[in-house]
């Protein structure tokens, strides 16, 4: 898939920067052509001898290199890459990034082409969660830049959270998703995937018993399928899927949010059983039970409806927009009544009554539910299911996006 790819590497100066070396080379086992452009901070990370051994080309420093702009200049290695990769993207380049800067190599390549970016953020978790870093990502998104990770875990800084580089296969699949040609390449998709968790005091919370395993499927099979993904998940114990965005969220109000964040999408998948309803008011702290007193009662509140908002919405309404309704009896039918309710385009129904084992297993059968009526798929695997279901909207979405559409 790679293969005669032209990929111009962005190495800034973090710690993640040694994992870059193995990046070059697998890149370069799978076909592509690599070259690297080192920030002067890269450079105390990654020596040029390294990577220029690993990628069989020159490395690029000098922003006013004599040789270097007669021969390779900025603007050539701006226009000439199929793909310019950042990593690691720290904070400091995404800043200069935003704000337009074209004061060293990297930023006048970044400036100046017209090519894609895809940006592999590291950094400290504190400088990740910034509320500048964040708008930053925001931005070079909104102006078409795609991510991969950061991803949670133990950083180099002996503290722990998000942060963490991508993990190269995580980064190759994102580049692999990049150039494929799948029915769904060029388009955007929404995916929220798990429960939510209402909190009732700090211990305890209102939840249910999804895994995400559908939801989850369902986001990697459109991602295979092309499309440029954002998953919304509640709190699952799956790895994120490779090859797309993964934001984690808790409670309903948090996944509105993202939701609404990572809009305009062409389409949106509501898989995540979102708990319908809430405490009105936490507790601060934890509620002591005492001995002989009766159970506290609870003030519930209704969350909002995340399928319903985005299948009304006024402006950015995906072109497509699917639910799904877990159900214990009269399956089909109350689908078919969510689908009216809900203003959604399609249902997935499935049967969660104990004995399916649906929640937390690795099967499900679902019934289709459109305003043309109702199909019965077999049990089959979930990751069958979010296979047929990418199939099935790259059908119905075939004649837009044959013209090659990108939100």
């Amino acid at each position: 898939m790679l293969s005669g790819k032209q990929i111009l590497l962005i190495v800034a100066g973090g710690i993640a920067a040694y994992k870059t070396l193995d990046l070059a080379r697998r890149l370069r086992e799978r076909g592509a052509c690599v070259r690297c452009v080192l920030t002067e901070a890269g450079a105390r990370f990654v020596t040029p001898l390294s990577m220029a051994a690993l990628t069989g080309e020159k490395v690029h420093q000098d922003l006013f290199s004599l040789t270097d702009e007669i021969e390779m200049g900025h603007i050539r290695l701006a226009r000439e890459a199929d793909l310019i990769l950042v990593a690691p993207a720290t904070a400091d380049l995404m800043a200069r990034m935003g704000a337009g800067m074209a004061n060293d190599l990297a930023t006048a390549v970044l400036l100046a082409t017209r090519q894609p970016i895809l940006l592999a953020p590291s950094m400290n978790t504190a400088m990740w969660e910034h509320p500048a870093t964040q708008a930053n990502v925001k931005l070079l998104k909104e102006r078409g830049c795609r991510s991969v990770g950061p991803q949670a875990g133990d950083l180099a800084c002996g503290e722990s959270g998000a942060g963490r580089l991508a993990d190269v296969q995580d980064i190759l699949a994102a580049i692999e998703t990049h150039f494929s040609s799948g029915p769904l390449s060029g388009l955007r998709a929404l995916v929220t995937s798990g429960p939510t968790h209402e909190p009732i005091d700090p211990v305890r919370y209102i939840a249910n018993r999804s895994s995400g395993k559908q939801g989850h499927a369902i986001a990697k099979a459109l991602a295979d399928a092309g499309a440029e993904v954002t998953l919304v998940s509640g709190p699952v114990s799956l790895a994120d899927p490779s090859g797309l965005r993964t934001l984690h969220v808790e409670t309903a109000e948090q996944m509105l949010a993202a939701c609404l964040g990572a809009l305009p999408a062409d389409i949106a998948i509501c898989a995540a059983a979102v708990a319908d309803w809430k405490v009105k008011a936490p507790a601060k702290d934890k509620m002591k039970k005492a001995k002989g007193a009766a159970p506290p009662a609870l003030e519930l509140a209704t969350n909002p409806d995340i399928l319903a908002i985005l299948s009304t919405l006024k402006k950015n309404r995906p072109r497509l927009v699917i639910g799904f309704a877990a159900e214990t009896q009269k399956v089909s039918a109350f689908a078919q009544e969510k689908l009216k309710a809900k203003g959604a385009d399609w249902i997935l129904a499935n049967d969660v009554s104990e004995g399916t084992g649906t929640f937390g297993g690795d099967s499900n059968q679902v019934h289709l539910i459109t305003h043309g009526g109702v199909e019965s798929w077999p049990r089959m695997s979930k990751a069958e299911i979010g296979a047929e279901l990418a199939g099935r909207i790259a059908q119905a979405l075939k004649p837009k996006a044959s013209k090659g559409k990108k939100a």
